[in-house]
């Protein structure tokens, strides 16, 4: 077998971190705390919404026992009216997993957002791009008079390839990659190629796959235990807090369909439904995803 000495010099050189990834409801969570006990490691979060202060039972963030039984990083720090972009996450993980390396601990990254952990272990880099607040808000306020699915129009005509890979219910990211257009005159998809990418970090990287049948049961449940547990009086305290509906983190899957029935949209169970229909749908774009990285070794649970 032939042996690229200079990758092999290349990754070792580079700091060696373990990432845990897959669909929701996966179990990645109990999967990380098991390998950092085992391996002297701290939980850095890869989740674009266990970011969010005050967001916990939609968001299914690490219990306090969890927490408890390994330190966890990149949780529960960001006001939800906040922006916070993946150039953000980028730089504040990063500060995270160096202060980690530095006493000699192990850094295992943890989540479901592919974005964030590819974008961290790539190192790709962010040049400062324009910005534009009045079109921003412009489409925030065309979002709310016409929906969600007509500003995602807006991004098909403009760069769809960009409109692919992004949900409509993912405003804030519709908005940007339209943002990007108008500033740049490029798509979002032409300035990403200009990104320079140099992995940042020697990844372990692990999946966890389920069957299909027994992934989708273990939504169903988990949407059952939010409710349960108050999903609705979470939602109705970050509305009272003054947490705009438009907002990134009130986009989230189990926010907007509670704030839905809340304002008298739908009924409970139609919310209930719709939030394990998003979810499913979520899961399958998580895996197409990860899926495409060679680099993860695949659990099958």
């Amino acid at each position: 077998m032939c042996i690229n000495m200079k990758e092999l010099i290349n990754n070792q050189n580079k700091p060696h971190i373990v990432c845990v990834v897959g669909p929701t409801a996966s179990g990645k969570t109990a999967y990380a705390i098991e390998l950092a006990r085992s391996r002297g490691g701290e939980i850095v979060s890869c989740d674009s919404m266990q970011i969010y202060k005050y967001m916990n039972i939609g968001t299914a963030k690490p219990t306090a026992e969890e927490r408890a039984a390994v330190p966890h990083h990149m949780i529960d720090f960001v006001d939800p009216n906040t922006d916070y972009s993946v150039a953000d996450y980028v730089s504040d993980a990063g500060r995270c997993i160096s202060d980690i390396l530095s006493r000699g601990r192990l850094p295992v990254l943890c989540g479901g957002t592919g974005l964030y952990a590819d974008s961290l272990i790539n190192g790709i880099e962010f040049s400062e791009q324009k910005r534009d607040d009045e079109y921003r808000e412009t489409l925030y306020r065309l979002a709310e008079d016409k929906g969600c699915e007509y500003i995602h129009g807006l991004l098909e005509k403009a760069d769809p390839i960009e409109a692919e890979k992004v949900h409509a219910n993912n405003l804030k990211r519709v908005i940007r990659a339209l943002e990007i257009c108008k500033t740049t005159g490029m798509t979002k998809t032409e300035a990403d190629k200009l990104a320079v990418r140099e992995p940042a970090y020697d990844a372990e990287m692990y999946g966890l796959s389920l069957s299909r049948d027994v992934l989708y049961d273990r939504i169903s449940r988990r949407v059952d235990l939010m409710i349960d547990d108050g999903l609705e009086n979470e939602v109705r305290q970050l509305i009272d807090m003054g947490i705009r509906r438009n907002s990134t983190a009130m986009q989230a899957i189990g926010y907007k369909e509670m704030v839905r029935y809340i304002d008298g949209e739908c009924d409970l169970n139609t919310a209930v439904e719709d939030i394990k229909r998003e979810s499913r749908r979520y899961a399958k774009r998580q895996l197409t995803w990860f899926k495409r990285n060679k680099n993860i070794k695949w659990i099958q649970l």
